[in-house]
C-alpha cells in the first residue's frame, strides 16, 4: 500500500517543479502561486486560516506571503474590529497573474487525467478526497503536539 502515497507524492512533486519553474516569469516561487490563488478565492483570509487551507506550518505560510507582499502581489489590510488580524488581499498585479495559473491547472488536470472516463476522474477525485481526510485527522493531531503510535 506504500506505493499509493509514493504514487501521490511524485505526481505533487512533479507538478509542483513544473509550476515553480513556469512561475518564475511571475515572480512565483516555491510554491507560492498555490498561496496567491487561495488569497484571490478568499480575499481577506487571514494568515492562519491559509496555512491550514494549504497545509502548512505558520512559518511557512508566513515566509511565502512576505515574499508575496514583497513582489506586490498581496496586501495585508487591518481589520476594522481587531488591529491584531491582518487579512490578505491579491493587488491589482496578483489578480492579474492569477488567470495565468488557472490555465496552467487546467492544462496540468488535461494532461494528468488523459486517458480516463469521466467517471474514473471522480472516483480518483472522490478517493483522493477520502484519502486527505483521514491524513488530516493525523495532520491536526500532530499539530496540536500529538505524537502518534506507529
Amino acid at each position: 500500500m506504500t506505493e499509493i502515497l509514493r504514487e501521490i507524492g511524485m505526481i505533487a512533486r512533479a507538478l509542483d517543479s513544473i509550476s515553480n519553474i513556469e512561475f518564475k516569469e511571475q515572480q512565483l516561487t516555491k510554491g507560492q502561486y498555490l498561496y496567491l490563488v487561495r488569497i484571490c478565492e478568499n480575499p481577506g483570509i487571514i494568515q492562519e486560516k491559509l496555512a491550514e487551507m494549504i497545509k502548512v506550518d505558520r512559518t511557512t505560510a508566513a515566509r511565502a506571503i512576505q515574499k508575496l507582499e514583497t513582489n506586490g502581489l498581496v496586501e495585508k489590510r487591518g481589520d476594522a474590529h481587531n488591529r491584531k488580524i491582518k487579512k490578505l488581499f491579491p493587488t491589482q498585479q496578483g489578480l492579474e497573474v492569477v488567470p495565468v495559473i488557472r490555465r496552467e491547472n487546467d492544462h496540468s488536470d488535461r494532461v494528468a487525467l488523459a486517458g480516463l472516463s469521466q467517471e474514473e476522474a471522480e472516483t480518483v477525485l472522490h478517493l483522493l478526497r477520502k484519502i486527505r481526510g483521514n491524513v488530516e485527522v493525523d495532520w491536526e493531531f500532530v499539530k496540536k503536539g500529538g505524537k502518534r503510535d506507529y
